[in-house]
């Protein structure tokens, strides 16, 4: 995103608008930080500039990555929805993503306010690929690997600064345990927030495997779920 100088006023009514703290004063001048920004296209969309001074400018590859993971009208190729990341666990009943001694995970980093560079998605993604996840191949994120084996990005991307990005994958209920150790160690690296989601199939008697797996650990986990409330007609039959 940019901004018209000839018609800016430089108010300053923007600065505090910016999601991840990218438009700035300098010199009396309001700008925009061009490396801080996430084109996620909040300044021009909530149309409080008095000017309408904000302009979105051609996006081009590798920058086009920021749009992708930050703003939310932008539709991602491989998910065909716009966001981050996929339907996931909410339509497992028609996908089939997870199945039965599977547990799907998802790290999310990065926030509204906090934001994320890519190079901190690597190391997640290098991190949890050592232990053979199958990475979802309809999330975006998994497109912009360069080797799926090792979770390594293309390097163009590296630097690249985004909303946030997901990374979701799934593994074996054997392999849980050290997963979590994994992305509890790898979290000691990264300069940015990030949240775990995991989902597994509800057994015959009501329980929720993956919850014994994190108390067992000591993991605290969130009552929070998201789940599909049956407006989809199921297409998966397990075999």
């Amino acid at each position: 995103m940019l901004i018209n100088k000839e018609l800016c006023v430089d108010c300053g009514i923007c600065i505090n608008r910016c999601p991840v703290g990218a438009i700035k004063r300098v010199d009396k001048k309001v700008s925009i930080d061009f490396d801080e920004c996430v084109e996620c296209g909040v300044c021009k969309r909530s149309e409080m500039c008095p000017k309408e001074a904000f302009y979105q400018q051609e996006l081009t590859y590798p920058r086009t990555i920021r749009s992708i993971m930050s703003d939310v009208l932008t539709v991602a190729v491989e998910s065909q929805i716009s966001g981050r990341g996929t339907e996931e666990m909410k339509t497992n009943e028609v996908t089939g993503r997870y199945k039965d001694g599977w547990v799907g995970m998802a790290v999310e980093l990065g926030r509204p306010g906090v934001a994320t560079r890519m190079y901190d998605v690597e190391k997640v993604a290098m991190a949890v690929a050592k232990l053979d996840v199958e990475f979802e191949l309809q999330n975006p994120i998994t497109s912009m690997m360069s080797n799926l084996k090792t979770g390594m990005f293309k390097e163009e991307l590296l630097n690249e600064r985004v909303l946030s990005a997901i990374i979701e994958f799934s593994v074996p209920n054997d392999k849980v345990k050290p997963m979590l150790e994994t992305i509890k160690e790898v979290s000691k690296e990264l300069h940015t927030v990030f949240s775990l989601d995991i989902c597994s199939k509800v057994l015959p008697d009501g329980t929720v495997p993956h919850v014994k797996m994190c108390e067992d650990m000591g993991i605290w986990v969130s009552p929070n779920a998201k789940t599909n409330v049956g407006l989809g007609r199921p297409l998966f039959v397990e075999k």
